[in-house]
């Protein structure tokens, strides 16, 4: 007899609860017969009236931690057959933890987090995240596309997060040697749904969230999210996270075969960021100034101070649109395409805090209260932007003992980045007391400099992969990308008088704004993998996989420099990084638990170093992480969730001069050892309880001139 196959899109009962947050609720054999029963009328049957099968996919009634699928149409595999460390961190779990930002979502993943405070002034901000030694705050993507800014992004209008850990520059072009991350969006889809939660806590937390789902007609459904929030920091003064975001969504099923997606996205930030701690009287403190001895015996200063001013403030405005097309040309091929503006504006100013010999003032050495040190100034007004366009292809072909599936495809992208230079008028406070700060009656204004930047990045490129199943047990996955790609950056600068003026600048006045940068760059980057897998039985497989990757210069923020020591200078080559990862994925308790574990190492070479012989600087650096992880994710049973994972991370500097405070190879804010954990059990009642416990050790302190401060943390 003749099947036809047709997909159906989720179709849910209403449902409305309060809480951390809700789902959609559905009965997945009673969806089946109902959609049979519809498609009954314009279905051809057989001649004993046998209907064509309905392929129909639902949600989870039981909240699963395990997602088998990613967003991307370049993973052609569930999680459980792609060999390299991937791990989902889905809306199930983000729900049940309350987890409101990116940064909080990701300490479910062993090893990676925002383990770098910004010593000495330095602050960071946004996701400044590090995963396996290396920062990856630059190779963050929203449903496969780069997204841009540094900023705290919001998890309410998230359904899944994809880490992907080892080179990922065959899948997106450049990116860390450490791996990618991507947040898959909520799209409209064929049901109703009505969710909603309210949380409520100590030091300020208020925050509500909503998201609503109709199907509208027969073919097209809408979503809206949306999502408050002002909330104090536990344990800190004055500190302040205030957002509010909407998130409208629209999706119309032009035939069987054909899908278009409208997403937007819009994110109002108004928070008042964190300068940080000081770190006298810490266990291994020590005076910055060896004629005052007194300050390393000083007493610790209260965790709570806040050090910044009222003027603090990191004010966001976020904004996305998105147009994703999905086509299936013929029973084995299919298209999807998608379309992308984005526009990030970030105002900031922060006032962090530098203690060393200089600017440690000590009117009464034995009155800590007198103390005071130096407060510095931190401020960026800057727009990323983003236009990008990408078709992709998935192709199934069979031939008896052997199959391959294809996904091919082309991508072209336009980054933007400006910014402009800021400075300050009037009586800004310059010092603040070590114990008993204060934080307003400053008067002075921010103004602008005539100082800017400006960078554009054009890439145009093209990928194939190839997944090969020989027979029961072999599959061979292999993937090539060539990214063609032209950088041009410039820029100006006011004078200051300050070693870092540039050459410009001499017998000119103070605040002359006078060129600084001026550079172009352009080159083509070839990224692959190659990966083996053997499956022993259809839940139990082994793996190796070999992938490098390459970041060019200006690859981590659009940003040419002119400096001899920065791997941004056009002059110098891509930075290449190799990881080499072997590994076993084990599918338990009927394929809703999965158990992972890999042994990897990743080299990055080409980095920069000085040549103490002569003074030059030269692509001679290389480092090296390597180590073993292992994580479980899913249910053990109906009611019992557990998402889990150890890592080892020996990283350390192979080749060039030591970067840790401490003078050791090791690489700096990376523990050696990490581990997460967070398990639920639903009771009887309809009540969920649930609980975790984290650990990771030590970090080593780079050598960032925060003189007194202790080189290492302990764990």
């Amino acid at each position: 007899m003749t099947y036809i196959s047709r997909r159906k899109r989720p179709v849910a009962q209403t449902t409305l609860s309060q809480g951390v947050g809700l789902g959609t609720a559905l009965l997945t054999s009673l969806i089946a017969s109902t959609a049979s029963a519809a498609d009954s009328t314009d279905t051809t049957a057989s001649s004993n009236n046998t209907l064509a099968p309905i392929s129909v996919r639902a949600d989870s009634t039981t909240g699963d931690y395990k997602s088998d699928d990613l967003s991307s149409t370049k993973f052609a595999r569930p999680v459980a057959q792609t060999p390299q460390t991937i791990q989902v961190i889905n809306k199930e779990i983000i729900k049940d933890q309350g987890a409101t930002t990116l940064t909080e979502a990701l300490q479910n993943s062993p090893g990676v987090g925002t383990f770098y405070a910004g010593e000495n002034g330095n602050s960071t901000t946004g996701d400044a995240i590090y995963m396996r030694g290396f920062d990856t705050s630059s190779s963050i993507y929203v449903d496969g596309v780069r997204d841009l800014g540094s900023i705290s992004r919001d998890t309410f209008n998230i359904d899944q997060i994809e880490v992907i850990k080892g080179p990922a520059g065959t899948d997106y072009g450049r990116t860390a040697p450490s791996g990618s991350i991507n947040l898959s969006s909520k799209k409209a889809f064929m049901g109703n749904q009505n969710a909603a939660s309210i949380s409520a806590g100590t030091d300020g937390q208020k925050r509500v969230t909503l998201d609503l789902n109709r199907k509208l007609t027969d073919n097209v459904a809408g979503r809206l999210n949306l999502m408050g929030q002002d909330s104090d920091v536990a344990g800190r003064d004055e500190v302040n996270n205030s957002r509010w975001g909407i998130a409208p969504s629209l999706t119309v099923n032009l035939n069987d075969k054909s899908r278009v997606y409208f997403n937007y996205l819009h994110v109002t930030q108004d928070n008042v960021p964190d300068g940080g701690v000081s770190t006298i009287g810490l266990p291994g403190y020590t005076s910055p100034d060896p004629a005052r001895p007194e300050i390393g015996k000083a007493p610790m200063v209260d965790s709570t101070n806040f050090y910044g001013l009222d003027d603090d403030h990191d004010d966001v405005e976020l904004d996305m649109a998105t147009v994703i097309v999905e086509v299936d040309l013929t029973d084995n091929t299919s298209l999807h395409n998608i379309t992308r503006w984005g526009q990030t504006r970030q105002d900031y100013m922060l006032s962090a805090i530098m203690a060393s010999s200089s600017y440690f003032n000590t009117p009464d050495i034995d009155d800590p209260s007198s103390w005071s040190i130096r407060r510095l100034i931190n401020l960026k007004d800057q727009t990323n932007s983003i236009m990008a366009n990408q078709t992709g292809l998935l192709t199934f072909w069979d031939r008896g003992n052997m199959s391959h599936t294809f996904s091919y495809g082309v991508e072209f992208t336009r980054e933007k980045l400006e910014t402009r230079g800021l400075t300050t008028e009037g009586n800004y406070p310059g010092t603040v007391n070590l114990y008993n700060p204060v934080s307003n009656g400053s008067d002075f204004d921010i103004v602008r400099t005539g100082a800017a930047s400006e960078g554009n990045t054009d890439t145009v490129s093209a990928y194939l992969f190839d997944v090969m199943e020989f027979g029961e047990h072999w599959q061979i996955n292999t993937g090539v990308r060539l990214d063609r790609y032209y950088t041009d950056y410039s820029s100006t600068a006011a004078c200051t008088g300050g070693r870092r003026d540039p050459d410009a600048c001499t017998g000119l006045a103070l605040g002359t704004v006078v060129p600084n940068v001026d550079a172009t760059t352009s080159d083509n980057l070839v990224n692959w993998k190659l990966g083996a897998m053997y499956k022993f039985t259809p839940q139990l497989n082994v793996y190796a996989d070999y992938a490098v990757s390459a970041q060019p210069p200006g690859g981590n923020n659009l940003t040419l420099s002119n400096r001899d020591n920065s791997a941004d200078n056009p002059n110098f080559d891509p930075q290449e990084a190799v990881t080499e990862e072997v590994g076993s994925k084990w599918n338990l308790a009927n394929n809703k638990l999965l158990l992972s574990a890999a042994l990897y190492r990743t080299t990055v070479t080409n980095l920069v170093e000085e040549d103490p012989t002569d003074g030059n600087y030269y692509q001679t650096g290389e480092k090296e992480v390597q180590g073993v992880e292992l994580s479980a994710m899913g249910s053990i049973s109906d009611n019992w969730n557990v998402s889990a994972g150890f890592t080892t991370m020996n990283a350390s500097i192979t080749d060039g001069d030591a970067d840790a405070a401490d003078n050791s190879n090791d690489l700096t804010y990376t523990p050696d050892r990490a581990f997460t954990s967070w398990t639920t059990y639903r009771l009887p009642f309809k009540l969920t309880i649930g609980g975790g416990a984290r650990y990771t050790a030590g970090l080593k302190r780079g050598a960032d001139g925060a003189v007194g401060t202790p080189d290492h943390t302990d764990s």
